[in-house]
């Protein structure tokens, strides 16, 4: 992938026979695929390498505005997997499954202009702060914010979608098989679900950063390796299989490799020491002192080690997504 742009790297993609039918040089997942996120909850939370557990609760404002950051720097890379879509007519009506601050409800009304979005989180804040930007956007007549735990037996009555979004999500579900067969009840013959997991936590700094401390973005979160692997089995699996065993047909695969430099969005920076400081909040027990220190010197914004001084930083991962249609 090219390590001077913020446009989404060419993907690969392939249909429901398997076949690929445009094949580009793209960049593997890594072998971190169930490191480096928290468990969501009934919603969704964010995926910034924080552990929900004894002794550590997400602050929901700062999650908040974590996704917000991420909205805003992987706002392009969205936009090109929502203009991707098997769309066989524009959707009316969207449910957004676990849909956070509103990063893909929002890409979907730009996305189509006629539809309405039934958005569900199980976080008050997060659908607070989503309400805000539809009233700021003014488009809150065409959403419709729903509090819920998806992974309740049943759910609250989200009407009768062509097209159902779900993005980070489904690895948090505890039962993710029971959930896709739900997200199947809910479409009608021929809706379309489409299903966005990320390979693993983003990074942020170059391998060689700091320079008194090199590599100490890796060490953190293989720090939590373990954790998450235990919590989240289902972190970067292959939904293709599962989403047959559901009951769709899967139409669509593609990989989308993220490269967004600070150079070209100031947001990324921001992003940084958000996610940095909770990378921290995770991880410290399990780090030496010398990289605590390290870390702290960039989290220090006053100081001229931090974070937001450097002009090196990127946001680099990797999402998959599937466009599953109900058989």
């Amino acid at each position: 992938m090219s390590q001077n742009s913020s446009h989404p790297t060419a993907p690969r993609t392939t249909h429901g026979d398997g076949a690929p039918r445009h094949t580009h040089t793209h960049t593997h997942r890594s072998g971190e695929a169930a490191a480096g996120h928290h468990p969501a909850g009934p919603g969704r939370q964010a995926d910034t390498g924080a552990p929900a557990g004894p002794g550590w609760q997400a602050d929901q404002s700062d999650q908040a505005e974590f996704l917000d950051l991420e909205a805003e720097v992987l706002a392009e890379h969205i936009s090109a997997i929502t203009a991707w879509l098997p769309v066989e007519a524009p959707p009316r009506h969207i449910v957004d499954l676990g849909c956070g601050t509103g990063a893909g409800t929002f890409a979907l009304l730009d996305r189509f202009p006629e539809a309405r979005v039934t958005a569900v989180d199980s976080s008050a804040e997060h659908l607070r702060r989503l309400r805000e930007k539809a009233c700021a956007l003014g488009t809150d007549d065409r959403v419709r914010a729903v509090p819920a735990d998806l992974d309740a037996p049943a759910w609250p009555d989200l009407g009768a979608p062509e097209l159902v979004w779900a993005s980070a999500s489904l690895h948090h579900m505890a039962e993710p098989d029971r959930t896709l067969r739900q997200v199947r009840e809910l479409l009608p013959p021929g809706g379309l679900f489409t299903l966005v997991e990320p390979a693993g936590s983003p990074r942020v700094l170059p391998g060689d950063a700091p320079e008194d401390r090199p590599g100490l973005e890796e060490r953190c979160h293989a720090a939590l390796a373990q954790h998450h692997a235990a919590r989240m089995p289902h972190r970067g699996a292959d939904w293709g299989p599962k989403l047959t065993a559901a009951g769709f047909t899967v139409e669509g695969e593609r990989t989308v490799a993220v490269h967004v430099d600070s150079a070209r969005n100031p947001a990324v920076g921001r992003y940084a020491l958000s996610g940095l400081r909770r990378l921290r909040s995770a991880a410290a027990h399990a780090l030496p002192a010398a990289d605590l220190a390290a870390l702290d010197r960039l989290l220090d914004t006053a100081g001229p080690d931090s974070v937001v001084h450097r002009d090196d930083l990127a946001v680099r991962t990797e999402r998959t997504v599937w466009a599953a249609r109900r058989a």
